[in-house]
């Protein structure tokens, strides 16, 4: 497989599916899915047209993590480059001011679980399997996740999956707030993609603004908490999407927005 073809990208009804496409080798991320990772994501973030994205991997498996075989760095420079060039799309990721849903089946190891852990719900299969597996070749957790971990399953939780590098399931997962929805392995990516769709619905503009403020949420305090609020619900309580609603709830007619229930509920 052509190194040219590592990200399949599609954007289908302002939906964005970001597909891993190195199945042979577990969906690894090398050079060129890294550029091709971060082109996608800029492109995604000046386009205000897609509303949503999915990750996903190709196969069997979401991403194994970084390629080792194509890890040649001698020195701390090097090094300390490497992890720089990916720092901007991975941020620009994380503050998406839309939703991201990941859909992960087989392995999310090292910065495969990074990776997904950037995203704002990850639906699995039973089959998912998740670890941070850095101490075990002399690395520390990269793509973001000393960011993501403790604030996803908390500080102590965060150090135990750090420093025993062991893996956990897809229940045990869910059961710590990591993965959101266990669904059979037929339905992840149209569970995934239902997210997508229904969570697109919601009003961009108070998406954007909570979102930003919950990542803002735990390095703050109270006082600019509360400001933050305030302004951001200056600016929904201004648009024309906050208008319709509150005359569609007056009318008893349908809402804009519903959150996207699993076929059962």
């Amino acid at each position: 497989m052509s190194d040219e073809n590592t990200l399949l990208v599609a954007v289908t009804d302002g939906i964005a599916t970001l597909t891993l496409n190195r199945p042979q080798q577990k969906n690894a991320l090398n050079m060129p899915m890294r550029d091709a990772l971060r082109e996608a994501v800029q492109q995604i973030r000046a386009e205000r047209t897609v509303r949503a994205v999915v990750l996903r991997g190709a196969g069997t498996d979401f991403c194994s993590g970084g390629d080792i075989r194509a890890m040649n760095v001698t020195d701390a420079a090097a090094g300390r480059n490497r992890m720089d060039d990916m720092h901007g799309w991975i941020a620009l990721l994380a503050d998406l001011d839309r939703p991201v849903v990941a859909a992960v089946d087989g392995v999310a190891y090292g910065a495969g679980f990074s990776l997904a852990l950037l995203a704002d719900f990850i639906v699995a299969t039973p089959r998912a399997r998740f670890c941070m597996p850095f101490m075990k070749v002399g690395l520390v957790p990269d793509c973001g996740a000393l960011y993501t971990l403790p604030r996803v399953v908390g500080m102590a939780r965060a150090r135990e999956l750090v420093f025993s590098a062991r893996e956990i399931g897809a229940e045990e997962a869910r059961q710590i707030g990591a993965v959101f929805e266990i669904v059979p392995q037929d339905q992840l990516h149209a569970r995934a993609d239902q997210l997508a769709r229904g969570l697109a619905g919601a009003s961009p503009v108070a998406f954007g603004l909570a979102k930003r403020a919950l990542n803002q949420s735990t390095g703050s305090d109270m006082r600019a908490m509360l400001e933050l609020e305030s302004l951001g619900q200056g600016i929904a309580f201004s648009t024309d999407y906050h208008h319709e609603a509150v005359r569609r709830f007056k009318a008893k007619e349908p809402p804009l927005f519903q959150w996207p229930a699993l076929p059962s509920d």
